[in-house]
């Protein structure tokens, strides 16, 4: 009877991981070709509204997760979060995409955000080495990330005809985004708690399913959007959605975090996992203002090095330790 019943509950997994996958492709398609036509009718740049609405939207998984967490009293797994998150947003989201196909980048159009990037990314440091990400600093870094969505709504404004015999035929695409994303969100809490499900059937420990397949899980509406970009050739919504989403991570999720309760940030952090993600930013950046393109070949080695990543992460669990002390 028992080996039936996880039969049933590994099946029934089977399928919410199908159906998860499922929803997760259609999502990636509407919230690309929505946001796309929203370009197009509002005048507004394709990298401004993947910099926004769709980074924004997708975001909301680590959002959500990291407010909860610095709430429920992990704060480790709020900064965390969103650390990894911005890891896997390069190495792994933009290496998928450069390896279906080459991302070109205007390096002009992408100046200012790759300089927030760094200066989001750069304010990670003195609140690791101080210790704590008071609710006054939550606040400033949300001032910051409104002055720059303000600055580049400006800077992204595109003359346009107005056609009056209007393009209004077809489904509005404002109301298509939003149901992108949500079905991007509802695949991806479908897809984990399948999985989840399926690894608790096959007996797979509970902190094993959690550090990876929740963990992967908050990555997946940029991984699919991105994907779905890649697909059908918008580079600069590759771009734009990932450079938008790790400023979001830091800018907004942190913040947020911090001004809901002041955010403690584990030392830990320090000895690993910031020089990785400062590094891997620095390098995102080297590729937007020096490059302008990134090859499927980088993307191969942006993927592998994700990969050796999380393999450090799990087979070497003293190195921060080992790093810290060095």
């Amino acid at each position: 009877m028992h080996s039936l019943e996880t039969y049933q509950m590994a099946m029934v997994a089977l399928g919410a991981i199908g159906f998860g996958v499922w929803l997760l492709c259609k999502g990636g398609d509407w919230t690309v070709d929505s946001a796309s036509a929203i370009a197009e009718r509002s005048g507004l740049s394709k990298l401004f509204i993947a910099a926004t609405i769709v980074a924004f939207g997708t975001s909301a998984p680590e959002l959500f997760t990291s407010i909860n967490a610095n709430l429920s009293g992990y704060p480790g797994i709020s900064v965390g979060n969103v650390i990894g998150s911005n890891i896997a947003n390069v190495l792994m989201v933009l290496g998928l995409s450069a390896i279906i196909a080459p991302i070109l980048i205007d390096r002009k159009d992408v100046r200012v955000d790759a300089m927030v990037m760094l200066l989001a990314t750069a304010t990670l440091v003195p609140a690791m080495i101080y210790g704590i990400l008071p609710r006054w600093a939550g606040g400033a870094m949300v001032a910051t990330i409104v002055i720059y969505i303000l600055y580049q709504w400006r800077a992204s404004k595109i003359e346009v005809e107005d056609d009056e015999d209007g393009e209004d035929e077809g489904a509005n695409p404002y109301l298509m985004v939003v149901a992108g994303i949500t079905t991007l969100l509802i695949g991806s809490e479908i897809l984990v708690q399948g999985a989840v499900a399926g690894g608790m059937a096959l007996g797979v420990p509970e902190s094993v399913i959690g550090m990876t397949v929740i963990a992967f899980g908050t990555s997946l509406p940029e991984l699919t959007a991105c994907i779905a970009a890649a697909r059908k050739g918008h580079s600069e919504m590759i771009v734009g959605g990932i450079v938008g989403s790790n400023i979001f991570n830091i800018f907004s999720v942190l913040a947020f975090s911090a001004i809901a309760k002041p955010l403690v940030m584990d030392s830990g952090f320090l000895g690993f996992d910031l020089p990785v993600v400062i590094a891997v930013t620095l390098i995102f950046a080297f590729f937007l203002l020096a490059r302008g393109r990134i090859s499927k070949r980088a993307g191969a080695v942006m993927l592998a090095s994700y990969l050796a990543f999380i393999g450090w992460q799990y087979f070497t669990p003293a190195a921060g330790t080992l790093l810290a002390a060095i």
